[in-house]
């Protein structure tokens, strides 16, 4: 797991350039324990580690 500062934005798109797959955006919300894709602001997130086979776009019920 890495850490990045981001200005405003979504996690979509950051997944979509950090991970390879914009529904893996779940993941960067759930390493950071936030729910809303839209970033306001300057944020420090944590992202993941790539991995091909996580997806969805879904979080876990």
């Amino acid at each position: 797991m890495r850490n990045i500062t981001v200005v405003g934005g979504n996690m979509f798109r950051l997944a979509a350039e950090q991970l390879d797959d914009a529904t893996q955006w779940i993941r960067i919300a759930q390493a950071n324990n936030l729910t809303d894709p839209i970033i306001v602001g300057v944020v420090s997130l944590w992202l993941p580690d790539r991995d091909p086979a996580a997806g969805g776009g879904i979080a876990p019920q």
